[in-house]
């Protein structure tokens, strides 16, 4: 059976795929994790990080997958910031952030990697007909109630997320066909969910559990997929 699937066209000077954060440093990944497209599709929709309910049953209806079009590089940002007693921080709750206790002499460090100059292309569709549509998710992408970012907040897209007309759409039986059917030049590096696509041969990497799947009624990630890392040629652009 063949699926319709909205393509995402992830493009910007820096973008985030968080990986697995230990202490104050914030690693990130090749390809974007599952709670980062429902993150991304709750804020253009307008939806509040409290509706939890709304995100889980999104997340639990997506199939999706994702190719490097663009490799960029690695940038790590390291932040050292003075913090006093008085002292407070922004939150996306909309209440500042202080501290307890007395002041102290040294910084709080942060370390973020981001991807530079990288392009990604991702295909993603519902297992069912439910409410939001994948019809919805595209008009809201097109038109969201909030400003979007990929990954992280300072990382806005300097192209549109989804392009006009037919071009936003693909269509394949399986993640691997879909990201294939979309035109490109030369070999690619992919990642595709197991049963979407082959999962041994010459173009195939490895297959890897992946923890990115993110349980929006606790607020943690706690829980992880089967994916497959390997390469495909797309469809030619003459």
């Amino acid at each position: 059976m063949s699926y319709r699937w909205l393509v995402l066209r992830l493009e910007a000077p820096l973008m985030a795929f968080g990986g697995v954060a230990i202490d104050q440093v914030g690693p990130v990944r090749d390809f974007p994790s599952a709670s980062m497209i429902i993150g991304l599709v709750g804020n253009a929709l307008g939806w509040h990080w409290r509706d939890r309910t709304k995100h889980q049953t999104v997340q639990d209806r997506l199939v999706f997958g994702a190719r490097r079009e663009k490799e960029g590089t690695i940038v790590t940002d390291v932040q050292n910031a003075q913090l006093a007693k008085t002292d407070k921080g922004w939150t996306t709750r909309g209440e500042p952030d202080g501290r307890d206790g007395a002041s102290y002499g040294a910084p709080h460090r942060r370390v973020r990697d981001y991807h530079a100059d990288t392009t990604v292309r991702v295909v993603m569709r519902f297992t069912d007909e439910s409410m939001p549509t994948l019809d919805d998710v595209a008009n809201a992408i097109e038109s969201p109630n909030r400003p979007l970012y990929i990954g992280r907040k300072p990382c806005l897209p300097s192209h549109p997320l989804i392009d006009s007309g037919s071009d936003r759409w693909a269509t394949g039986t399986t993640v691997h066909e879909a990201l294939g059917s979309i035109p490109g030049d030369g070999e690619m590096r992919a990642l595709w969910p197991v049963e979407e696509g082959p999962e041994s041969g010459d173009n195939v990497d490895r297959v890897i559990d992946l923890a990115d799947i993110r349980n929006w009624h606790t607020g943690f990630h706690a829980g992880w997929r089967r994916v497959v890392e390997g390469r495909l040629k797309p469809a030619s652009t003459a």
